[in-house]
């Protein structure tokens, strides 16, 4: 049984920064030839594609929002991956999810219809 479970987030000020993690268990084969991402979704509205990584010559992207200020990383010995938020500011107020794409293309995703494991979302509030 896959799982993604997503842990790091919380309340921080405008300016301020926040590490996001997501351990992936039960995948098969290993970690590394999946396909993650993030994703975050304001309560009413869509889930918007923040970042993604697939093993294929290490290809990381992001949303146009959040570029230059948000980093995907992963460790793929830990079956983890990460979003590193850096000046952070009140419309990143969201609840973030990670995700997993098993088709082991090795090119990053950025539509939630391409993958196929979601963690729970973790809260993430910036205050202004």
């Amino acid at each position: 049984q896959v799982q993604l479970v997503e842990s790091g987030g919380g309340l921080v000020q405008a300016g301020g920064s926040l590490r996001l993690s997501c351990t992936a268990s039960g995948l098969n084969p290993t970690f590394s030839v999946y396909t993650v991402g993030w994703f975050r979704q304001v309560l009413g509205k869509e889930r918007e594609f923040v970042a993604t990584s697939g093993w294929r010559g290490g290809v990381t992207c992001g949303a146009d929002s959040v570029k230059g200020r948000f980093t995907i990383s992963r460790d793929n010995a830990k079956n983890t991956m990460y979003l590193q938020m850096n000046d952070l500011r009140p419309e990143d107020t969201a609840v973030y999810f990670c995700a997993a794409d098993q088709r082991f293309t090795g090119v990053g995703l950025s539509s939630e219809e391409d993958y196929d494991y979601w963690g729970q979302g973790t809260q993430v509030t910036v205050s202004s």
